[in-house]
């Protein structure tokens, strides 16, 4: 995984500063807001049939996708046949429906899936997130995966979305989920996480996203499907692409 440390503070405020124009782009792709997912649902259907690893002109970017790794946030197994990275945003509204979506997966098919979570938070849109992707780092860092999971699970299920929850509600999460608050507080008010936030987001652009969330699902390794918008679980609409039939295909052409 690249490396999101750089030096000092001051240094690593230049640093976000050189990449404020980066965030700008990606808030004036994403600057109509609402209209993000469901553009993406439309389009899912197309992207399914279209978007390979074999298929240069419809993967422009995606090799650019860092590459799965321990350094990684992971739910299941990290060698599972099918894995796919999420780019979210914790305020984004249907970032919290996928959420939903990625936990029954999780839950129908365990260690056959690898559930790779990465930020992707949009300033223009919900300055929280930044923060809130933050705290979920400090979760990490003070109790490991399952504490990032737990803190993660804990924020989509509380947030209204939309820039909706009270920052205040930050630690009352980590003691919830059995952090110790002091700790958690001390390290979200140092941003020492922040490059690591910023370094995702860049990569989620590089890799070719233009809303959120945004996954890429890779089968043994290679990038199958390229995902702008959530989906559903199951089927809601005829014809429209749903993640259980898409992960049941994949597990079963794995040979898993």
């Amino acid at each position: 995984m690249e490396n999101n440390s750089f030096g000092d503070e001051s240094a690593g405020k230049k640093r976000r500063d050189l990449l404020l124009p980066a965030s700008i782009l990606v808030a004036a792709v994403l600057i109509a807001g609402s209209l993000v997912y469901s553009a993406g649902k439309r389009s899912s259907e197309k992207n399914l049939a279209q978007i390979s690893s074999g298929n240069e002109e419809q993967t422009a970017g995606i090799e650019n996708l860092v590459t799965v790794n321990s350094d990684d946030h992971i739910r299941g197994d990290m060698d599972a046949p099918v894995q796919v990275v999420e780019f979210s945003d914790m305020e984004c509204p249907f970032c919290k429906t996928f959420h939903d979506t990625m936990q029954k997966v999780m839950l129908k098919y365990g260690d056959k899936v690898a559930w790779i979570y990465r930020h992707a938070p949009i300033d223009s849109l919900h300055p929280k997130s930044r923060k809130e992707a933050e705290a979920t780092e400090c979760a990490a860092s003070l109790g490991g995966n399952i504490k990032f999971w737990a803190y993660l699970d804990r924020l989509m299920e509380i947030t209204p979305s939309n820039n909706g929850l009270d920052p205040a509600e930050l630690p009352r999460i980590a003691e919830y989920v059995g952090l110790d608050k002091a700790k958690f507080e001390s390290c979200l008010s140092s941003g020492k996480y922040a490059d690591k936030i910023q370094a995702d987001l860049e990569n989620a652009v590089r890799s070719g996203m233009i809303g959120t969330p945004y996954s890429i699902i890779l089968i043994n390794g290679k990038v199958r499907y390229s995902i702008p918008g959530g989906l559903n679980f199951e089927e809601s609409r005829p014809g429209e692409p749903y993640m259980d039939q898409i992960i049941s295909e994949l597990i079963e052409e794995s040979g898993q």
